[in-house]
């Protein structure tokens, strides 16, 4: 593991708030799943990428936020939004095109964004909202407020120049922004190995004297752990961290793409589920008797139901109107200016 300057020990978490990381992946699960079922039902269209084994890093990397904390993701952001607060009904509604979603239907899978919990995309551009995360946390120094920003992204997006530029600035301009690599291997069908001089990506840190840490994204109280301490370090020092969270996507790139590809074995997918992190953090709770398999099968039941329930909201929900089509397209500017009629 590389680390530079988080070396604080790690907070205990209380054994409620650890069986709630477990109920908040499981939530994450069947909501991609039940996404999978309703896009081969052709209920939802476009692109659609799942989180599928990867829930530990945005359930982990959030439980360390306060509620008016900011988050960027890409365009697998389906369990980000939800766990930052982002109401599931409202998702799959979304997800559908209906008008009751989040950005009533025209953002789709790719692009959910919910103000209210601060969570700022869902972003289809490779790295592109990087240096928007960017922009926020500078926004935050320079009012002189509290929060942080957490940016999420695979390991892709690491080569483009935007990556490098808004590092770069982030250090230099000392801001309040978590950056998080979601490194689960492929960028789409392409090994990092493949494409990246540096198999390490937290290595890039040091290029801008930033504080970096490579952690096990399968183990959701690891990440919690090592983006805590990144978060302290925004929030007191206003000093930025690159987070390298090792994952593992279950299903492939998107919903078009089959789970084995010609990129990837059978064997290799199937080892991989052996980490998994919901299993993984049950057998931890387990094992401390917090938690037994009748627990779990309540709180996949009831995970299950609000999956129900959001599906069967989006499902009656109305499409939108003709009209919408020239609704939301300018923003209300502030200060005294006004939109001509």
């Amino acid at each position: 593991m590389s680390t530079t300057r988080l070396s604080e020990p790690p907070v205990s978490l209380a054994d409620e708030a650890q069986v709630d990381l477990l109920r908040r992946m499981l939530l994450g699960r069947r909501f991609e799943e039940r996404c999978a079922e309703m896009y081969s039902l052709q209920k939802i269209g476009g692109f659609c990428h799942l989180q599928i084994g990867q829930e530990a890093v945005s359930v982990g990397a959030m439980s360390t936020l306060e509620p008016d904390d900011y988050i960027f993701s890409s365009y697998r952001d389906h369990v980000h939004a939800i766990t930052k607060g982002a109401n599931p009904r409202r998702v799959m509604a979304e997800l559908f095109g209906r008008d009751t979603g989040l950005s009533r239907g025209k953002g789709g899978s790719m692009h959910l964004f919910d103000a209210e919990h601060h969570m700022l995309g869902g972003h289809a551009i490779v790295g592109g909202h990087i240096p928007l995360a960017t922009g926020v946390a500078f926004a935050l120094k320079y009012e002189e407020r509290p929060q942080v920003v957490l940016c999420f992204f695979g390991e892709a997006a690491v080569n483009i120049g935007a990556f490098h530029e808004s590092l770069n600035m982030a250090a230099l301009w000392k801001l309040p922004c978590v950056y998080i690599c979601e490194n689960n291997r492929y960028g789409m069908g392409t090994a990092i190995e493949r494409a990246s001089a540096i198999y390490d990506v937290a290595q890039r840190a040091c290029a801008y004297d930033m504080a970096s840490e490579t952690v096990d994204g399968m183990d959701v109280l690891a990440v919690r752990e090592a983006v805590g301490r990144a978060v302290k370090l925004a929030r007191t020092e206003h000093l930025p961290t690159l987070i390298e969270a090792r994952c593992y996507r279950f299903m492939g790139h998107s919903m078009s793409d089959p789970v084995h590809g010609h990129y990837r074995t059978k064997e290799e997918v199937e080892e991989q589920k052996l980490k998994d992190p919901i299993r993984h953090h049950f057998k931890r709770l387990s094992d401390r008797g917090l938690v037994d398999q009748a627990g779990l099968e309540r709180m996949d039941a009831e995970a299950r139901a609000v999956v129900d329930a959001a599906v069967e909201f989006a499902d009656a929900s109305p499409e939108p109107g003709a009209g919408a089509l020239y609704e939301d397209v300018y923003s209300r500017p502030y200060g005294p200016y006004t939109l001509s009629k």
